[in-house]
């Protein structure tokens, strides 16, 4: 069973603890460049900044006792990718097994399909972080695509995963 946590709009008051468990190389590795290390309060400010300036918000943090020990966030496409949304997630590690972030993305993808006139979302894993791979397949995504070596991570050459599930095939 997941430990209690609730999914809210980030807010200011956030950025101690926000800078305080992002500032991981464990999290980082696993997640683009825009998710730096170290992670500094210059970071942290930019980042609240980012994830409330929308409307509907679409990026939330895990809270668990009024700490911020996470973020995850549904990021609609747009153009000829109009009908998508990107799943992006990361908690902090002490957190790690405890289910919170499969019953937080069970909670993402109910909002996005409640919230955007979309089809699919997706998720873009890389190909080393086998436990995001195995939290979106428990959460009924499949794997819709593999590309070879094509990140650059630290210097290393990674490959991209494509995850997704579809409106239609989504049992929340």
């Amino acid at each position: 069973m997941s430990e209690n946590y609730k999914l809210r709009p980030w807010r200011k008051e956030d950025l101690q603890s926000l800078v305080k468990f992002a500032n991981n190389w464990n999290i980082a590795k696993n997640l683009t460049d825009k998710f730096p290390f170290p992670y500094t309060e210059e970071n942290g400010k930019s980042f609240i900044d980012f994830a409330t300036k929308d409307d509907p918000i679409h990026i939330f943090t895990i809270d668990i006792d009024g700490q911020s020990v996470g973020g995850i966030g549904i990021h609609p496409q747009d153009d000829i990718h109009k009908r998508n949304a990107e799943l992006g997630y990361w908690l902090a590690e002490p957190y790690w097994g405890l289910g919170i972030v499969s019953s937080a993305i069970k909670e993402m993808v109910n909002f996005a399909f409640e919230t955007y006139d979309i089809d699919r979302v997706f998720a873009r894993p890389f190909g080393s972080n086998i436990a995001s791979q195995r939290v979106l397949e428990k959460n009924g995504f499949v794997l819709e695509g593999k590309f070879e070596k094509v990140l650059v991570k630290n210097g290393e050459l990674l490959d991209e995963l494509i995850y997704a599930i579809r409106r239609e095939k989504w049992n929340n």
